[in-house]
């Protein structure tokens, strides 16, 4: 009995022994998160950042020389065709004068006075000479018979110079006229005249001293680049206008993404401050790069593509002019095909190949790769529909390693 007893204790102790033996012996199956294939969409997309920028701006400037009154509009007052009053140009200010000055342009005022007075009876005097020398013509033209044919060609000499007497003073007095209102115009600021604010408003700025600029487009006031009253030469730059809801986007992509890129190619915009996800078209990729220094100091050759808003205006209606957003342009799609995440694709030798949990334990398989982005990829041979795959395979994993699926973290790519 003591005997069988021993023995019994013997084995009981052996068996310990060859526990604990396997135990440290034999590793423990490396655990793994895992994703299970399913079909999909997958997307092959150039993301940068993109700025908006309203497609159309009126600059208004001015079309004349003049004195600029102030403007009264602030950036983001709506503005109606035809309706709104932009500004307002008067008339250029003379310059100033001096008492000296001023002296001066009364005494030519005076004598330019003088000369038109003078040039009244110089005038009178002619009509008169005129008169008489038409009278004496028409009584030698009757008499004709009985004088000599001097006395009658003296009659016609003698009407024909006073009538150039009489043209002669009246152009004397026209100039005398137009000498008197130059001088006076050297004194309409240091003397105004009372009907000077009296005078009318023009539309046009013919017949009136005013010249009014109305906005040509409905929208709104983007910028005011001269507010203050100033002198403004033609062609000074007043406000800036346009539609805010009437906008584009401008992304510049590297030259080696932007052959890529086609006209009428999807973009999605995100991150831009809304709910949710923007749509767009590209327009036009831009035929000529320029050079750009990245952050890293690296001389970059980009090109500007051209995106069209396609969602109604009512979901983008705090989206700007010069605003930033993160753009998704779509260059290559692939719908309903089966996909791995791409952190589950790794290069043994050549190709690509997955970890697949089969029976609690990792088996490599090789695959055939097509549209592939950061995050997902396209595989179009080598697994089928509902295997899993091993994501982030470490050096731990090896073709036949026992593996363990950690609970609750097997990936969707549907989420």
């Amino acid at each position: 009995m003591k005997s069988w007893l021993t023995w019994f204790l013997i084995l009981i102790a052996v068996a310990l022994v060859g526990v604990i033996g396997y135990s440290l012996f034999v590793p423990e199956p490396v655990k793994v998160d895992v994703a299970k294939l399913d079909k999909g969409t997958v997307l092959v997309t150039v993301d940068e950042d993109g700025k908006t920028r309203i497609r159309e701006k009126y600059v208004v400037s001015s079309p004349l020389m003049g004195r600029l009154l102030r403007i009264d509009l602030d950036p983001g007052d709506p503005v109606q065709a035809g309706e709104t009053l932009l500004a307002t140009i008067e008339p250029r200010d003379p310059e100033l004068l001096d008492a000296r000055t001023i002296a001066q342009a009364e005494a030519r005022v005076s004598a330019a006075q003088a000369a038109l007075d003078r040039s009244e009876p110089l005038l009178e005097q002619a009509r008169i000479e005129l008169s008489n020398a038409e009278t004496q013509l028409a009584r030698a033209r009757a008499t004709a018979e009985v004088i000599s044919a001097n006395e009658l060609d003296d009659a016609e000499a003698r009407f024909r110079t006073a009538s150039e007497g009489l043209r002669s003073a009246k152009f004397a007095k026209s100039i005398a006229q137009f000498e008197l209102q130059q001088a006076e115009s050297a004194l309409l600021r240091s003397q105004p005249r009372e009907d000077d604010n009296a005078a009318p408003t023009s539309e046009n700025g013919n017949g009136g001293w005013n010249h009014t600029i109305r906005s040509p487009i409905t929208g709104r006031v983007l910028r005011v680049m001269q507010e203050s009253s100033a002198v403004v030469t033609a062609g000074t730059p007043l406000l800036e206008l346009g539609d805010p809801h009437d906008l584009e986007v401008v992304i510049d992509v590297l030259s080696s993404d932007a052959v890529k890129i086609k006209p009428g190619a999807a973009v999605m915009f995100e991150h831009w401050g809304g709910d949710k996800v923007l749509n767009g078209r590209v327009r036009l990729v831009e035929p000529s790069g320029f050079t750009k220094i990245s952050t890293l100091g690296v001389e970059e050759q980009r090109v500007n593509v051209v995106v069209d808003l396609t969602d109604p205006v009512e979901e983008r209606q705090t989206l700007g002019d010069g605003f930033r957003v993160e753009a998704r342009i779509v260059v290559a799609e692939a719908n309903d095909v089966l996909r791995v995440p791409a952190s589950s694709l790794f290069r043994p030798d050549t190709g690509w190949a997955v970890f697949v949990l089969e029976e609690g334990h990792a088996k490599q398989v090789r695959v055939e790769v097509g549209n592939q982005n950061g995050l997902e990829a396209e595989i179009t041979s080598g697994l089928e529909l509902g295997d899993k795959v091993i994501l982030h395979p470490s050096d731990k994993i090896a073709d036949g390693v026992a593996v363990q699926e950690r609970q609750g973290r097997e990936v969707s790519l549907s989420e």
